[in-house]
């Protein structure tokens, strides 16, 4: 409550991929969520963002988005006006998306992708999103309470993965591998102390993240958001 005192603004962007003993995706989506929206309300708090995630709902079969979706409603439920974020896949600099990829094109000369790499994907760059969040904090009224961000071009998995190859100077053989077969590997990797996969990632990875048309999102804000390309020519002599 002492860290809000006198605040204007307050963005909830805390999030969890990897559930881990009692930090589990109810927990940090739902009940921590809440937790801040309502402290936030006590202190008077003007403007709260709550970043969740494209797609989320509360009917889903991911574990994972129907947490998001019910935090969705837990935050508006205990602060109503609360603005909700809900961007694509972010990428940034050292992050546990991109970076991850790269390593692996470069390790890997036959790269095994999750199915066939029909999965669409609309990546989204990190100051993008906090560009955006930065408008809306400072705007007093906002034409609605729910925005979307996708970077400026939807892939499939195969052509983002070839997109990233390309501008590495890398060109990896792209091997289907059955979600099946991905689910009972991440089955075996969960019995580990820290699983390099779960079945919750392969979940993600068979449902699209693309934002909607029909919501608002960087157009309305005036924001041209950077293709992956354009940030991987800077990133690439950085990143490992």
């Amino acid at each position: 409550m002492d860290a809000l005192a006198g605040a204007y603004g307050v963005v909830n962007a805390v999030s969890l991929y990897v559930e881990h003993g009692q930090d589990t995706f109810h927990s940090v989506h739902v009940e921590s969520a809440q937790r801040v929206a309502a402290q936030a309300r006590r202190a008077g708090v003007e403007r709260l963002v709550h970043v969740s995630g494209i797609g989320a709902d509360t009917a889903s079969p991911s574990l994972y988005i129907r947490k998001r979706g019910e935090g969705e409603l837990a935050v508006r439920a205990a602060f109503d006006d609360a603005l909700l974020i809900r961007p694509a896949v972010i990428f940034a600099p050292d992050d546990a998306f991109l970076t991850t990829i790269l390593k692996l094109l470069r390790q890997l000369p036959i790269y095994p992708m999750f199915g066939r790499g029909l999965t669409r994907l609309q990546p989204v760059y990190v100051e993008d999103v906090a560009e955006a969040i930065a408008q809306l904090l400072r705007r007093p009224e906002t034409p609605s309470t729910i925005f979307e961000f996708g970077g400026p071009r939807v892939y499939s998995y195969a052509e983002f993965l070839r997109a990233v190859a390309l501008q590495a100077g890398l060109a990896p053989l792209l091997i289907p591998i059955p979600f099946a077969f991905w689910h009972a590997l991440a089955w075996v990797s969960e019995l580990l102390p820290h699983p390099p996969l779960t079945r919750n990632q392969v979940e993600l990875m068979q449902i699209d993240t693309v934002s909607s048309p029909e919501m608002p999102g960087f157009v309305e804000l005036e924001i041209s958001p950077k293709s992956i390309e354009v940030i991987l020519r800077t990133l690439l002599p950085t990143c490992g």
